[in-house]
């Protein structure tokens, strides 16, 4: 299960290529990522021609780990065989100084443009966007549909990718970790605001010339609108200043998240719930959140995903909590579909982007543990307004490829009202985010309340 990149150069003599990857051609190296490990060694070095290859071998147990989504989609994917987001990040740790264009032993090598060859057998994407990605950086673009056993017939989604040019190798090497994942439009981790940092300091001196820098933007931050529009907004003041440092013009805007959070944390104050629980909490926005508010006397996240709890926990920093603080929070493993005593007696539960990633067929598990097993008495539920969706420009589908479904505004009420009804709830709904007239709001909300406790 590997994943191979190479880099070649003739530039004599070819094996100074050593120096600025900061990898000696007569080793094999070896370093641990996140989803496996990655291999540095040198195929051919002579003073002609140096190849160096990364090779990164995925392991299938780690990158489950990885998964955020449900069911077959953390164990049957095409990670481990296809050049991916997997890649680059393995590219940014095994050749961190190279990417900077620092070399210690030859530093105006390292400033200088050589000839290189790049290859990547396999590579989710197609030879047209291939070639609109690199040829406006001077690469000769080579991108061989790979194609399907002879009894089948036909391409698959994959190609073979070859770039030919003369490119200082840090540039070459920033041009791969921005548009490998760009290619293959699928992020193996969870994308935060902090990735507009990394595209920008990536995509310095090329980005905001590109003609296809909103797609670039868009895909690389995982189809995230306010994270795109923000790095646009960014690369237009770089573009129109190249001299000056890139800087939003504007006061910040809020995001969704934020309004989604300040959304959910509003329905709970007005619940006056103390005991509440994260049902799905992800890597734990909202708990940060909700243990900043000392009103919230017992909080609990629970996750099906391991790693999205190790998130959670990070984030929270659990282990430098003052014991009163610690004392406040819970992590705890469980699945939605399945009862859990441990989720009984709480004033308040949050399905806070959660319902969507569940299998419709799997969604009355999912009702009759939460809303009929745990019984909370406040429920709050939020998943995004189908609807809204045409605002997205450039989506296709729905706006997350682990959603199993997106409600318009009728379905959302639909949906809710037979299961406030099914369960002795009564249901309120409100807007999340800018509405428009036709479309509504981009993200819809809806307040379950007991209704012993509202009579």
């Amino acid at each position: 299960m590997d994943v191979l990149l190479t880099v070649t150069t003739t530039r004599p003599p070819a094996t100074d290529l050593g120096y600025l990857l900061v990898k000696h051609p007569g080793k094999v190296h070896q370093f641990d990522v996140p989803t496996g490990t990655a291999y540095v060694l040198y195929p051919e070095a002579t003073e002609d021609r140096c190849t160096a290859a990364l090779l990164l071998d995925v392991d299938p147990a780690r990158l489950r780990a990885q998964q955020e989504s449900f069911e077959l989609g953390a164990y049957v994917n095409d990670r481990p065989y296809a050049a991916s987001s997997l890649l680059a990040g393995a590219l940014a740790k095994v050749f961190r100084s190279a990417l900077r264009g620092a070399s210690k032993d030859r530093p105006e090598l390292a400033a200088e443009a050589i000839p290189l060859r790049i290859r990547v057998p396999v590579l989710g994407g197609s030879t047209e966007l291939a070639t609109r990605l690199f040829a406006p950086l001077g690469w000769a673009v080579t991108a061989e549909p790979i194609p399907f056993e002879p009894e089948i017939g036909g391409n698959s989604r994959y190609v073979d990718l070859s770039l030919s040019g003369t490119v200082r190798l840090a540039d070459a090497l920033n041009h791969l970790y921005v548009l490998l994942p760009v290619l293959d439009d699928a992020k193996h981790y969870w994308v935060a605001p902090d990735e507009i940092e990394k595209l920008l300091r990536s995509g310095a001196g090329w980005l905001a010339g590109h003609p296809e820098k909103v797609l670039i933007a868009r895909r690389y931050l995982a189809h995230r609108r306010h994270l795109a529009e923000s790095a646009l907004a960014r690369l237009e003041v770089a573009e129109e200043n190249p001299d000056e440092e890139s800087e939003l013009p504007v006061a910040r805007k809020v995001s969704l998240a934020e309004q989604r959070r300040a959304a959910v944390l509003a329905a709970l104050t007005e619940a006056d719930a103390a005991r509440v629980i994260d049902l799905g909490c992800g890597g734990g926005a909202l708990l940060a959140a909700l243990i900043k508010d000392r009103r919230f006397t017992e909080i609990v996240g629970t996750d099906v995903s391991s790693r999205a709890l190790d998130q959670a926990t990070r984030r929270l920093r659990l282990d430098r909590l003052p014991t009163r603080q610690k004392d406040r929070i819970k992590i705890w493993q469980s699945a939605l579909t399945y009862r859990d005593d441990r989720l009984r007696g709480y004033d308040a539960a949050v399905l806070m982007e959660v319902i969507e990633h569940v299998d419709l067929p799997r969604l009355p598990a999912l009702e009759a543990s939460v809303f009929g097993h745990a019984h909370p008495r406040t429920v709050v539920v939020t998943t995004p307004n189908a609807e809204y969706n045409v605002h997205y420009e450039g989506l296709t589908g729905m706006r997350h490829s682990d959603h199993r479904f997106e409600w318009t505004r009728a379905e959302f009420r639909s949906w809710a009202s037979e299961t406030a009804e099914r369960y002795g709830y009564t249901v309120e709904f409100r807007p999340v985010g800018e509405e428009h007239e036709t479309t509504g709001a981009p993200t819809q909300l809806a307040i379950f309340k007991e209704k012993e406790a509202t009579a």
